[in-house]
């Protein structure tokens, strides 16, 4: 039985290390995009406009959107990341817990 158990722990763990690296993946997919779309941008407003510099408008914006995206992959965020989320789930179901036994 705890054969069985150490495979299905492993297995969890690969499919988490799995879907990680996916998360990893669609980041720098995400920041590529970024820097080859920016580089565009910046260019046909050098070329046709240079007089005023809307680039900053685009970049800033899907700057901040890659910079969240990027904490959210990295686990950056003090909160909100995987161990809080384990640390809240665990939380709640001793609570239920208590209840259940209070009640008992």
């Amino acid at each position: 039985m705890e054969l069985i158990m150490e495979t299905k722990q492993d297995y969890e763990k690969y499919q988490r290390a799995k879907k990680q690296v996916a998360e990893i993946k669609g980041f720098y997919s995400h920041l590529l995009s970024y820097v080859f779309v920016m580089s565009i941008l910046i260019f046909v407003n050098l070329k046709y406009s240079p007089e005023h510099l809307w680039f900053i408008y685009s970049m800033f914006g899907w700057g901040v959107g890659v910079f969240f995206h990027a904490l959210k992959v990295f686990n950056w965020f003090p909160f909100m990341g995987k161990n809080w989320e384990e640390k809240k789930i665990q939380e709640f179901m001793e609570q239920e817990k208590n209840k259940q036994n209070k009640f008992e």
